[in-house]
């Protein structure tokens, strides 16, 4: 899975006014809250979507976004603009949740060895 290069955006409902960011569509429960509570450390008002299954056994998925129209994720993280809640910052494996660690950019892991 990687980073959409395309900037997402539009209404969630068409009965409303509101233009807002795609953050993530069609994502589990847990995506969507770590998502918010990521986005919301990082000051970005948050909107979630309910998609109810089509079937009772398919599960509910969420479609995440934000109002400001100049957040792109792919921009954000690779400008290493997002930061975790204890203040590191966010790579694209940590957005993914493939990991926790937050390594630092090579010129600062050279800085340090010198």
């Amino acid at each position: 899975m990687g980073l959409p290069g395309k900037h997402q955006f539009g209404k969630l409902n068409k009965d409303d006014d509101q233009v807002v960011t795609f953050v993530e569509k069609k994502v589990t429960r847990a995506r969507m809250e770590f998502l918010k509570e990521l986005l919301e450390h990082n000051g970005f008002e948050v909107i979630v979507q309910e998609i109810p299954g089509k079937t009772e056994e398919d599960p509910t998925l969420y479609t995440v976004a934000v109002t400001d129209l100049v957040f792109n994720p792919t921009t954000y993280i690779f400008q290493r603009r997002l930061k975790t809640p204890d203040g590191r910052k966010v790579t694209q494996d940590y957005w993914f949740q493939r990991t926790t660690e937050t390594p630092p950019q090579y010129f600062e892991q050279r800085k340090k060895r010198q």
